[in-house]
């Protein structure tokens, strides 16, 4: 865009949830690909992300994501005309305010909350109302972006038969994984002999509690094979651990949170990573996993195969049989674990964050109009 300064607008407010990786990582390439434009990145209040770059700048945004207050609506609106900005880009689909129509893009992670939220303690007539908002949030989003980035084929063929009108203006980027962690390893005290693992959070479409069967039936002829459960302790996560024990399941640990050397001592000596989600706009569990050469398991749901390749052994997550068989194979197997090894590390060397963001500087340009 040599000679045609353009003001970029980020709206990065998700860059400290755990979903947040995407837009932090563009953002720190951004700044080494594009030296000539300038960007003004919107954070949540308490952020204290810094940019490296001098055409980078950060401003804080108050406002609540997914925010049904028309107060925050206009506000929000209000900030961003004030910017002035030739192009926004919304780093998650339905953070747009209604009242916003200048040129953006955004990116649409995935529709998990459409197939999987529950209303949990909220009356019916409350969540069919937070779930007919949501609707509207992100039909307005993808009506009037300009380019819709998404990061698998899978993601993208299901935006576009959610919304029809959005088929011709998906763009697939997709992510990476990071480096192996380079602290030292450091083993985990409640975790010895022989185990699987999973990583992440306990939302219901995560599957866990078919993982846990499925183990269940792995143990049966395999008692000392544990499965380790890594993750922060929330309310999915106790409920979770209530119900395994109400069922009398054992062998099952719940590390909670973990320090990044554990975590690399937990990848380093797993005998299977099992990854059983239902549903993921991408998937990076399984290629961390992988990086740190980590057998993986994985569910053939989704995007899954799409971004593993040939470097996991599949099963339905929907069949606790084929999962249990699955693991069987993988534990039973130290052959078959090395060939999964070695295939991914080739594996996530496909990926790239640099990537990524080459990628996605090019759909601004598009967005813009601007020629390289």
């Amino acid at each position: 865009m040599k000679n045609q300064k353009k003001h970029i607008v980020i709206d990065a407010r998700i860059r400290p949830s755990s979903t947040g990786r995407y837009i932090d990582r563009v953002l720190e390439h951004l700044q080494t690909i594009d030296t000539d434009n300038k960007y003004t990145v919107l954070l949540s209040k308490g952020d204290e992300w810094k940019p490296k770059a001098k055409n980078f700048s950060a401003q804080t945004c108050r406002f609540r994501s997914f925010s049904f207050n028309p107060i925050d609506q206009l506000l929000f609106s209000r900030q961003l005309y004030k910017l002035k900005a030739d192009l926004v880009h919304f780093a998650m689909t339905g953070y747009q305010p209604l009242f916003y129509f200048g040129n953006q893009v955004t990116t649409t992670n995935d529709l998990t909350m459409f197939k999987f939220t529950r209303r949990g303690r909220l009356p019916k007539w409350a969540h069919r109302l937070r779930m007919w908002g949501y609707h509207l949030l992100i039909w307005q989003a993808h009506k009037k972006a300009k380019y819709i980035l998404t990061f698998s084929e899978y993601t993208r063929d299901a935006v576009a038969k959610f919304h029809t009108f959005t088929s011709r203006k998906i763009v697939i980027t997709p992510l990476a994984t990071e480096p192996p962690l380079t602290e030292k390893s450091m083993p985990v005290e409640e975790v010895e002999g022989r185990y699987i693992m999973y990583t992440g959070s306990s939302f219901p479409h995560k599957n866990l509690k078919r993982l846990v069967k499925a183990f269940a039936r792995v143990s049966e002829g395999d008692p000392s094979l544990h499965l380790v459960l890594v993750g922060k302790k929330e309310y999915h996560s106790n409920q979770l651990q209530k119900w395994v024990k109400e069922k009398g399941i054992t062998n099952v640990i719940f590390t909670g949170f973990v320090s990044d050397g554990e975590l690399k001592w937990l990848y380093e000596n797993t005998l299977a990573y099992v990854f059983p989600s239902l549903s993921e706009g991408f998937g990076l569990p399984s290629l961390e996993a992988m990086a740190h050469g980590a057998p993986v398991a994985s569910s053939n749901a989704s995007c899954l195969p799409e971004v593993n390749g040939e470097a996991a052994q599949y099963f339905d997550p929907l069949d606790i049989e084929s999962m249990a068989q699955v693991i069987e194979r993988v534990v039973g197997s130290s052959s078959l674990r090395q060939k999964l090894v070695t295939t991914g590390y080739q594996q996530v060397k496909k990926y790239s964050w640099k990537r990524t963001a080459t990628q996605t500087l090019a759909v601004y340009k598009k967005a813009l109009g601007v020629e390289n």
